[in-house]
């Protein structure tokens, strides 16, 4: 069995490249997760970008997606169990629900490569062989590389580093000696709790229509964040934020 992993870009229906377009095209049916955590819209948005780019006949499959514990103790230990469970269950869909011949397709929120599961749930099927399948990538426009170009922004200092980390670990790595960080999955905006003076140029939602950004000394700009937080919120039930952060 083939399977694609197309990335489709933060959100924008226009946002894919020119490459995906092409996968998308071979594909005859797409399973596409359902969260059930009132983010369905992700599911119509997945559905809007298939009826905008795809010219022959295709097949989506929605998959309800295992639960798991959003705080656990053991966050590696969680994820891992979490991956185990999608894939048993994407293996289903793909015995019961592809025909032989047919290539499967999964959606890639932003890039397959950054923040994302599915490589690795593949990676699972294989390796348990029930199902024969080979797969490829085709590389989207992740949510960094959008928020560096709305902002016209270069990420990295002359010669310097960036890192790319998450909410969950951000102190850490500003403990570490980290001042120019990419931050991704922060529900909770740790970049309020820091010490000291930063910078930021924040997104939300990017690509789509109702996007959010806002920039500026974190100090000043904080209620702004919080108050565009809000305005995606309201328009799309869901929030997917990204933002780099730079000692002042």
């Amino acid at each position: 069995m083939r399977v694609r992993l197309i990335g489709i870009g933060p959100g924008g229906p226009d946002d894919l490249t020119v490459a995906a377009v092409h996968a998308l095209n071979e594909v005859d049916v797409f399973l596409v997760a359902d969260k059930q955590r009132g983010v369905d819209d992700l599911v119509s948005v997945r559905e809007e970008i298939c009826r905008r780019h795809i010219t022959g006949d295709h097949r989506i499959v929605v998959v309800p997606d295992p639960p798991r514990d959003r705080a656990p103790e053991r966050y590696g230990d969680e994820v891992r169990d979490w991956h185990a469970a999608r894939a048993q269950v994407y293996e289903t869909v793909l015995r019961e629900q592809v025909r032989d011949g047919e290539t499967a397709g999964f959606l890639v929120w932003g890039d397959p490569s950054l923040y994302d599961s599915t490589i690795r749930v593949i990676e699972r099927i294989r390796d348990r062989g029930v199902v024969d399948l080979d797969y490829d990538v085709i590389p989207g426009v992740s949510s960094v590389q959008m928020l560096a170009a709305r902002h016209r922004l270069v990420l990295n200092r002359i010669g310097g580093p960036v890192t790319i980390t998450t909410g969950r670990r951000l102190s850490r790595e500003v403990a570490a000696g980290g001042d120019n960080l990419v931050v991704m999955l922060d529900g909770d905006l740790s970049c309020t709790e820091l010490p000291g003076e930063w910078d930021i140029w924040w997104g939300a939602n990017l690509g789509t229509s109702d996007e959010e950004l806002v920039a500026g000394r974190l100090s000043d700009v904080r209620g702004h964040i919080e108050a565009a937080r809000l305005r995606s919120k309201a328009a799309r039930g869901w929030v997917m934020d990204t933002y780099l952060l730079r000692r002042a």
